[in-house]
């Protein structure tokens, strides 16, 4: 295994681990949201600005897995 290898191998792992958190990220912030919107007294403002931080999140997973699928030609 050469360097480049490793290198690609690494930066690899750097990305599922960056995907990874980000998916946990959106699903605390999902959770937070539905807790928020059950207990009754809400502060709209608030949850707005978790609601558009989540489709921050969604977009960047959704960048970050497009990057790591191998792109078919059928």
């Amino acid at each position: 295994m050469d360097e480049t290898e490793i290198s690609e191998d690494q930066d690899l792992a750097e990305r599922l681990q960056a995907l990874d958190a980000l998916r946990m990220e959106h699903r605390h912030l999902d959770s937070e949201i539905t807790a928020q919107q059950m207990t009754g007294v809400t502060d709209m403002l608030k949850i707005q600005r978790m609601k558009k931080l989540k489709l921050v999140l969604k977009d960047k997973i959704r960048v970050l897995e497009d990057d790591l699928t191998p792109d078919i030609i059928a």
